[in-house]
């Protein structure tokens, strides 16, 4: 279901009864958007969550009657929500998840299926503004696509205790009494999920730094880099072993060699291509323009950049721009 229709579903149902509940429920949008992004790895399923979860808190508020929480009531029903729509599917992952980094050589391969992906989000969809500089810290770091994609190789109700627990800061007994089981249980899921995240989460060193005036010159020499598509000049900003990928393809790549020899072989068509600042998953993003043939530029690829220290450590290129661009508020072409 789309966010267009759902939005409707509950405008619609809200006008057969009072709107108050709907005005109490609407502030928490945000942080269950970014919850739902954790579960499942998808801006568009998170919306269609965070929608379902207002629709049937907003038909079962007349039962709610303050028991609970207000927020922790809307986790609850957004937790099961999101259990549903995991049910039966595949992870998704990214490039560096399916197998070893390929050569500029190898055939491209066919596009692999939306559900494959981890996809991008907007950070104006998941991240709020609090005073304290630590938490936005930590709002970033835990929606960044390695981290996203890390969750996903925990089973779902895993998934759910480590991102209550280890994101959220809840209490072993208030995940419990969400999850309607026992804090043995909270704990033991805890312990097993970070088991398993060790062995495929980023180590700490990998942690974006906050965004300073080094990291701004960097990006700045980035965009000049490639929209002058100065080879030379981009892969001095790649750290050797930086991978390089284009969902929905499973190839990647990880040298500064291959890099080079896909941009001015089959990437050739981007050279004269212009970027347009945005921000995904805690992490400088650019909308990707390359030259168009009948003028101007046309999306090409939503850029995602992965910062480590003093160079870039990964590019993803999201190929789908006829779905991300309206999503991040991208324009369909840029003039000349």
């Amino acid at each position: 279901m789309t966010e267009l229709t759902m939005d409707a579903t509950v405008l619609e149902e809200a006008a057969m009864g009072p709107t108050e509940p709907m005005e109490r429920m609407e502030p928490y949008r945000r942080e269950l958007t970014a919850y739902a992004y954790r579960m499942l790895g998808s801006a568009f399923e998170a919306e269609d969550a965070v929608q379902e979860t207002l629709v049937r808190a907003w038909r079962g508020f007349g039962g709610f009657e303050g028991r609970a929480a207000l927020r922790s009531w809307l986790y609850r029903i957004a937790t099961n929500v999101c259990l549903d729509m995991l049910s039966g599917r595949q992870r998704r992952a990214r490039a560096m998840d399916l197998g070893p980094a390929s050569t500029a050589d190898a055939v491209l391969g066919p596009a692999l299926p939306e559900g494959a992906w981890i996809e991008p989000v907007p950070d104006g969809r998941v991240i709020t503004d609090p005073a304290d500089p630590a938490e936005v810290a930590i709002a970033r770091e835990s929606i960044r696509l390695a981290f996203v994609a890390a969750l996903q190789h925990l089973p779902p109700r895993q998934r759910a205790v480590l991102i209550l627990r280890e994101v959220l800061r809840w209490k072993a007994d208030e995940v419990a009494e969400l999850l309607g089981t026992t804090v043995a249980s909270v704990n033991s899921a805890l312990q097993r999920a970070r088991a398993t995240l060790a062995d495929h989460q980023p180590s700490s060193s990998d942690a974006p730094a906050p965004m300073d005036a080094a990291q701004e010159a960097l990006l700045a020499r980035y965009v000049d880099a490639f929209e002058r598509y100065d080879m030379d000049s981009l892969t001095s900003l790649l750290h050797a072993d930086a991978t390089w990928s284009m969902p929905p393809y499973e190839l990647w790549l990880q040298s500064h060699a291959d890099v080079v020899k896909w941009c001015l072989g089959p990437g050739i068509g981007c050279r004269g291509s212009r970027l347009v600042p945005t921000m995904a998953n805690g992490s400088p993003a650019f909308g990707h323009y390359k030259p168009a043939p009948d003028g101007g530029h046309a999306p090409w690829s939503l850029q995602v950049l992965e910062v480590s220290g003093d160079r870039l450590s990964g590019i993803t290129f999201f190929l789908d721009t006829a779905r991300m661009f309206p999503l991040f508020g991208l324009p369909n072409h840029l003039d000349s």
